[in-house]
This record gives structure tokens, C-alpha cells and sequence, in this order.
């Protein structure tokens, strides 16, 4: 006879003493480390500056967390397949210079825009060839990618930028749906929400996580890894082209030289997300958080009139201590 049980999502724990005792429990706070740190950092920055969380200062947040949450989100299928994507950053300066250099020939702002998305999905092909099939190991392609797409984009562009002004670029980059809500942040929103789609309910993202999980394993069930890694950094290498867009959006310009910044935060963020580096193990909305808390955290420091030089540290010492959590996660 077979027995059946309630599922777990069904028990409730009525037990004062062992609900107490969960608000206690380490792994509680690693699992929701990104979103803990970020509520208590606006609270922390709201007491020392009334005016932190004033409708210009969100705004200005937002419009800066935009292009790292691309990236981030970008990171996240990548770490997901127990690999990482150092190039990603110069990827992006590489679609930067790209339109800048098809808009400063005379070609309309779409043929630019298509320019930047081309050269980040192109870039990213070429690592998931290496990496899939040429089985080099991911580190040394994406930083092989990091260097020659710097390389590149100082080549096109002479090292010098390119001023783009464009009346849709102030649009997107200033006006939005929701008075401080741009619409760069609304295209950076639905691309995380599509790549949660992607990820937790379609069978590409079961493979992308099977993949990270055990690649032999993931062979094994008739899974074609070498795919998946290709579609990951291609990804990868299209959300690039997407971030670069959205960085001209708010410079107005496109400027030639990396911003490795947009790396070291991208897989900061990620980490903070509670995201596997081991592979496996992944989610959107952990990582979108860790590139919110990030953002939140330079924004502050600026504000407060803190040196530049501690910022840096700052970061530091929060994805040390993010991943130190990630140690009791369950």
C-alpha cells in the first residue's frame, strides 16, 4: 500500500518556538542576503540624508542601475552553466563604439542600435564556439574576448567618442511610464523578467541548469551541452550589445574605454543573488537585487560626500561578506 503525503508548501508551522528560531536561522539571511542588505541600506542612507529617497535622486538610481542589471542578468545564465564571462564589460564598450562610429558615418539611429546589438552578439558566439566546441576553458576565452574587444574598440573609434544626440535617446534615457521610472529601466525590467521566463519555465533553462549542475550528467539525458553553452554566452554577447545602448542612452556619447567597473559589479551582483558559481543553481531576481544593492551603495557614498577611493573597498567588503552567507545556504 502506498502512502501518500501533504506537499511540504502545504504544512504550516504553527509552532511559535521553531518559527522564532527560523528568523534565527543563517541560511534564512544567505538566501535573501541581496534584499535584506538593500532595505537596509536605503534605511541607513535615508537617516543620514532625508533627501536620498527624494523622486530625483530614485530616478538617478534607477537610470544607473539599468545597464548593470542587463549585464547582471546576463552574468546569471553564464554562472548558471558553472562558467563566468570576464569579456562582458568590453563587450559592451565594443557595441558602444560600434554605434557611435555607424552614427557618426551618417547611418540612421536603428542601423546603429542594430550595429551594437550585432557586435555583442557576435563576440559572444565566438566565445561559445571556444568554449563548447573548442573546449578551452572559459576563463581563458572571455579574457582573451576582454582584451581583444578593448583592443577593437579602440581601433574603430581612435580612441576618441563619439556625441550622439538624439531626441529618442533623451526620450528613453528621461521620460518613462511612471514620472521617476526612465524607460531604459523599464527595458532593463523586462529583459529580467524574460529571462526568469526563460529560465525556470521553458526547457531551454532546465537545461541550462542541468548543465550547470553535471555536464556528464546532463549529456548522459540526451542533453546537448555544447548548445546550451553556446546559446549562454551568445546571450551573453546580445545583452551586451543591449547594455551598450542603454549606456549611450544616459551619456550621450560613446565613450571607447572599458569600464571594467561593469565586470567586477556584474559578477558581484550575482553573487549577492545568491547564485552558484559552482553552476546548478540559479535566479533573476536575486541577482536583479545584488545590481539594485550595488547601485544603492555607491549612490549613498556619493551622496555623503565620501571619498571615491573607499568605494571600491566598500563593494569589497560586501561580496565577501554575501559570499560568506552563501556558505549556509540550503
Amino acid at each position: 500500500m502506498t502512502t501518500m503525503t501533504a506537499p511540504a508548501s502545504t504544512t504550516v508551522d504553527t509552532d511559535p518556538a521553531r518559527r522564532g528560531r527560523r528568523v534565527f536561522d543563517v541560511s534564512l539571511w544567505a538566501d535573501w542576503a541581496a534584499l535584506i542588505g538593500l532595505v537596509a541600506l536605503l534605511v541607513l542612507f535615508t537617516a543620514l540624508d532625508p533627501s536620498f529617497l527624494s523622486a530625483g535622486n530614485i530616478t538617478g538610481m534607477l537610470a544607473a542601475a539599468a545597464a548593470l542589471l542587463v549585464l547582471t542578468v546576463a552574468q546569471t545564465f553564464v554562472v548558471a552553466t558553472a562558467g563566468i564571462d570576464l569579456s562582458i564589460a568590453s563587450v559592451m564598450t565594443l557595441g558602444i563604439v560600434v554605434l557611435g562610429q555607424l552614427y557618426e558615418a551618417g547611418a540612421p539611429l536603428s542601423l546603429a542600435m542594430l550595429g551594437a546589438l550585432s557586435a555583442g552578439l557576435a563576440a559572444g558566439v565566438v566565445n561559445g564556439i571556444l568554449v563548447a566546441w573548442g573546449r578551452i576553458t572559459d576563463f581563458v576565452v572571455t579574457l582573451g574576448m576582454l582584451s581583444a574587444a578593448s583592443g577593437l574598440a579602440l581601433i574603430l573609434s581612435d580612441g576618441q567618442p563619439v556625441t550622439v544626440t538624439e531626441s529618442f535617446f533623451f526620450t528613453l534615457a528621461l521620460d518613462g511610464p511612471v514620472s521617476f521610472v526612465p524607460w531604459i529601466v523599464v527595458i532593463a525590467a523586462v529583459v529580467a523578467v524574460v529571462a526568469h521566463v526563460v529560465l525556470f519555465h521553458t526547457r531551454l533553462g532546465t537545461h541550462v541548469l542541468a548543465t550547470g549542475g553535471s555536464d556528464e550528467a546532463a549529456r548522459a539525458t540526451g542533453i546537448n551541452t555544447a548548445r546550451v553553452k553556446l546559446f549562454v554566452y551568445s546571450f551573453a554577447g546580445l545583452l551586451a550589445g543591449l547594455a551598450a545602448i542603454i549606456v549611450v542612452t544616459r551619456l550621450g556619447a560613446t565613450p571607447p574605454a572599458a569600464n571594467t567597473t561593469y565586470l567586477l559589479n556584474s559578477v558581484a551582483a550575482v553573487v549577492l543573488g545568491g547564485v552558484s558559481l559552482f553552476g546548478g543553481r540559479a535566479t533573476i531576481l536575486g541577482p536583479v537585487f545584488g545590481a539594485m544593492l550595488l547601485t544603492v551603495l555607491l549612490n549613498g557614498l556619493t551622496t555623503l560626500g565620501v571619498s571615491q577611493y573607499y568605494q571600491p573597498l566598500s563593494v569589497g567588503v560586501v561580496v565577501v561578506a554575501a559570499a560568506f552567507l552563501m556558505r549556509f545556504q540550503k
